[in-house]
C-alpha cells in the first residue's frame, strides 16, 4: 500500500505520510519531489507527456506572440475551408501569456488560430511555459522545418531577433542555419527599408541572388511606392524594373523671374519630382495664394488638355 499512497501522491501533488515521517508535509504541486532514482524518471515522464498532450482552447482567449515570420497573411479564408472540411490536423503551439495567466500566445500556428477563429471552432494546441528566447528559437525552428519561409521573410526575421538583442548564435539555433549565411540575411535586411519589404512581400519566386542585387540597386532610394503589381514577385520585379530603367539626364536648377525681373523662385528636377523654391521676399503673400490656388491650377490644365 505505501508504494501505491507513493504513486498516487506523486500523480494528485500530495504524498501520504509514511512510517517513520516525523510529520506529514503537502508537496508543492508545481515542483516534483523526487528528483533522482526510478520515481524522478516517472515524474519526469509524466511533465513531458503533460507538455505534449493536445488540448482545445478558446481562440478569444489567443493573443499574438513571438516574431514576425510571414510577410504576407492571406490565404487564411483557404485555410479556413480546408480545415472546416478535412478538421485541424497539425496542432499549434502556445504558451501562457506572460501578462495575463488565463490567456495564451502563440508560438507558432497563427494562420491556422486566425482560420479557426474565422470558423468559430477551438483551437487544438499544445501549450508549453517557454521564455521569450525559447519562444524565438521553437517559432524560427518550425519555420525551418517546414521549409515554406522566403529567403527575405527568414532575413526579416533575423533582423527582428537581432533588434531584439539575441545573439547571433541563438539567430543561428532559430533559423538552423549558419553564421556566415545569417550574416548575408542580415546584410539584405539592413540595406532594404522595412516599409519596401512589406510592400513587396514574401516573394516566392525570388532567391536570395535576387533580394541581394536589389539592396546592392537600391542606394538609399524610396522605392516603396514603385512596388505595385498584384503578386509578390511582380511587385518584386516592378521595383527592380524602376530601378533599372534609363535614368533622364539631371536637369540643373532654373530660376523664374518676375515681370519686373525680380528673383521669384527656383526650380530643382529630380527623378519623379520637381522642388519649386519660392522667394517670399520678393513676392510676399505668393506662396500662400499659389498653394491655395494649386488645385483649381491644376484643374485648369487639365481642362487645357482635354482631360
Amino acid at each position: 500500500m505505501a508504494r501505491k499512497n507513493l504513486l498516487k501522491g506523486l500523480m494528485e501533488g500530495t504524498a501520504e505520510p509514511q512510517e517513520g515521517d516525523a510529520s506529514p508535509a503537502r508537496v508543492d504541486a508545481s515542483r516534483p519531489r523526487y528528483n533522482t532514482g526510478a520515481i524522478g524518471v516517472v515524474s519526469k515522464s509524466i511533465a513531458d507527456l503533460k507538455s505534449r498532450s493536445v488540448t482545445e482552447i478558446d481562440p478569444d482567449l489567443i493573443d499574438s506572440g513571438g516574431l514576425q515570420d510571414r510577410l504576407d497573411a492571406g490565404g487564411i479564408d483557404e485555410l479556413a475551408r480546408a480545415i472546416r472540411d478535412y478538421g485541424q490536423q497539425v496542432p499549434v503551439l502556445l504558451r501562457p501569456n506572460p501578462e495575463n495567466p488565463d490567456r495564451f500566445q502563440v508560438v507558432y500556428g497563427r494562420r491556422r488560430v486566425a482560420a479557426l477563429r474565422a470558423l468559430g471552432a477551438t483551437v487544438k494546441a499544445m501549450v508549453r511555459a517557454l521564455d521569450d528566447r525559447e519562444l524565438v528559437i521553437a517559432q524560427g525552428q518550425e519555420n525551418s522545418a517546414r521549409k515554406d519561409l522566403t529567403f527575405i521573410e527568414r532575413a526579416n526575421f533575423a533582423r527582428q531577433m537581432r533588434d531584439a538583442g539575441y545573439d547571433r548564435k541563438v539567430i543561428c539555433d532559430a533559423l538552423h542555419t549558419d553564421k556566415t549565411l545569417v550574416s548575408r540575411m542580415l546584410s539584405v535586411a539592413d540595406r532594404i527599408p522595412v516599409d519596401l519589404i512589406e510592400a513587396i512581400g514574401a516573394a516566392p519566386g525570388m532567391g536570395r541572388d535576387r533580394w541581394m542585387k536589389l539592396a546592392d540597386s537600391l542606394g538609399g532610394q524610396d522605392m516603396t511606392s514603385e512596388a505595385l503589381g498584384d503578386t509578390s514577385d511582380a511587385r518584386f520585379e516592378a521595383v527592380m524594373a524602376e530601378l533599372n530603367a534609363p535614368k533622364p539626364p539631371a536637369l540643373p536648377p532654373a530660376a523664374i523671374k518676375a515681370t519686373d525681373g525680380a528673383d521669384l523662385a527656383t526650380t530643382d528636377r529630380k527623378r519623379g519630382k520637381t522642388v519649386l523654391t519660392l522667394n517670399t521676399k520678393s513676392a510676399p503673400g505668393f506662396d500662400d495664394w499659389l498653394v491655395e490656388n494649386l488645385a483649381r491650377l491644376h484643374r485648369d490644365w487639365q481642362n487645357s488638355r482635354g482631360q
